[in-house]
């Protein structure tokens, strides 16, 4: 959340009358609004509204149409078998990240570049019930409590990423059953 107007509330405190009433409200994208309340008998009166970002802002919310979906799907399989490489973006060798980042940048989409940026765009957290083809899925491979894998999710309970695991390279694996089930963090829809 961006609160960069912050710092120079100070500098406009010592500009109003005698009693200070200050109401900060910082609406988050997700629809949740914090109030903080500041009085003093010194200074101002500043009401302040601050729209808050999740990482990523978008400047069209609507969702992707089925026919991009299908072009990022198509681009995302031509990839199958390319070889994973640590802090690579394509065309040719990814980590994980760098596959999704490539995938959605090939269209014109801007996503944040490590997995854990991802996982924070706008957007409601989906459930793997929630999930539709075209949407980011994230993962804690590790299980230290914090999303360090990303991919795309394909349907059927399938999605395309760039493992670095026995695979090592760009495949397709299951998130309902085997070795991500208990991993699966959360999804992620992305708008245009």
């Amino acid at each position: 959340m961006s609160i960069k107007t912050l710092p120079f509330l100070p500098l406009l405190v010592p500009l109003f009358a005698q009693e200070c009433v200050v109401n900060i409200h910082i609406n988050a994208q997700d629809g949740s609004t914090t109030t903080i309340n500041i009085h003093n008998k010194k200074a101002c009166i500043v009401n302040l509204t601050i729209e808050g970002e999740n990482n990523v802002s978008d400047e069209n919310n609507a969702t992707l149409s089925p026919e991009s979906i299908e072009k990022m799907i198509t681009l995302a399989k031509s990839k199958i078998g390319s070889k994973y490489e640590d802090t690579k973006i394509g065309p040719d060798t990814f980590d994980c990240s760098g596959f999704v980042y490539y995938v959605f940048k090939e269209h014109n989409i801007s996503l944040p570049r490590s997995s854990l940026d991802q996982s924070k765009i706008e957007g409601k957290s989906l459930t793997k019930e929630e999930l539709k083809r075209g949407d980011l899925v994230f993962f804690d491979t590790d299980q230290k409590g914090y999303v360090n894998h990303s991919g795309i999710y394909l349907g059927n309970g399938e999605f395309i990423h760039s493992s670095s695991g026995k695979a090592y390279s760009v495949t397709v694996s299951n998130l309902i059953s085997g070795w991500y089930k208990d991993k699966f963090l959360w999804g992620k829809r992305k708008a245009k």
